[in-house]
């Protein structure tokens, strides 16, 4: 029972390699359907979702906590997702969400430049320059995307558990390798990781509720005992607390709510 998220720069046959994947180990193959499901569940434009983790934040979306939102809402439909096990998902975000899942195996697909531009020439019917001018945009959204939103350098191999360069081994061996990674018994459930990635999701679900009134807040669940930390005022800290309280309560599977609130003074005052 194991998890398996694959990360791969634009163009480099890592959307190939994580459909084989999940055929090889008859795993459960999930991408764009968290989108949709978040779309649904937190009734948002699918649209800007797929904005969301495709472009690094604006200034704008940095001051309204916008795109932090979105975030939150494509963890919780991907955790949800993640629960069940035996699950391939490729595409953004992925790895941020499951560091600290033990059965959760991180994969990193890459590949040269040259190929991935000979990939978008053919595909396209584009000249090289513009072929590369186009991945490296791409390639330049994501790293922001990765630092402005988590202080992380997506590209970062410490991220991962493999990192398969897609050249002397091709698509086939590169899914040889994960099946095999992937059976070992590091890589399966336990009660432990299981139980963590339960309250991992409760969190999220949480978070998800309360980031638009508080996208600061830290979010943390244990055994449905869910922890919210944020800021208040003196003024309002009593009050604040009971109404996060009762938006927390809504959420499924929270038994207790705790908040600890920290005073802070607002500018100009």
């Amino acid at each position: 029972m194991t998890i398996i998220t694959i990360s791969r720069g634009s163009y480099s046959r890592g959307k190939e390699v994580a459909e084989q994947v999940a055929r090889q180990l008859g795993y459960e193959l999930v991408a764009r359907e968290v989108l949709i499901e978040a779309s649904q569940e937190f009734n948002v434009d699918e649209v800007k979702l797929v904005r969301a983790v495709s472009n690094a934040p604006s200034l704008f979306s940095r001051l309204s906590y916008a795109k932090e939102r979105y975030i939150a809402f494509i963890r919780a439909a991907l955790l949800d997702h993640l629960k069940k096990d035996n699950i391939v998902y490729h595409g953004m975000a992925g790895h941020f969400f499951v560091r600290d899942v033990a059965h959760a195996l991180k994969v990193r697909i890459i590949a040269d430049m040259e190929d991935r531009v000979q990939l978008v020439m053919k595909r396209d019917g584009i000249s090289r320059k513009a072929a590369q001018r186009f991945i490296e945009r791409i390639d330049r959204e994501r790293s922001k995307w990765s630092q402005q939103l988590y202080g992380i350098d997506s590209a970062d191999p410490k991220l991962y558990d493999l990192v398969i360069h897609i050249k002397k081994i091709q698509v086939e061996c590169a899914v040889d390798i994960i099946c095999h990674t992937a059976r070992l018994e590091r890589f399966q459930a336990s009660e432990e990781s299981r139980r963590m990635l339960e309250d991992d999701a409760l969190a999220a679900h949480v978070k998800a509720v309360l980031v638009k009134d508080h996208p600061e807040a830290e979010v943390s669940a244990q055994d449905g005992v869910v922890h919210v930390t944020a800021k208040a005022t003196e003024a309002e800290e009593l009050h604040l607390a009971e109404k996060i309280k009762e938006l927390v309560r809504q959420v499924p599977g929270v038994k207790e709510v705790e908040t600890h609130l920290h005073w802070f003074t607002p500018f100009g005052t």
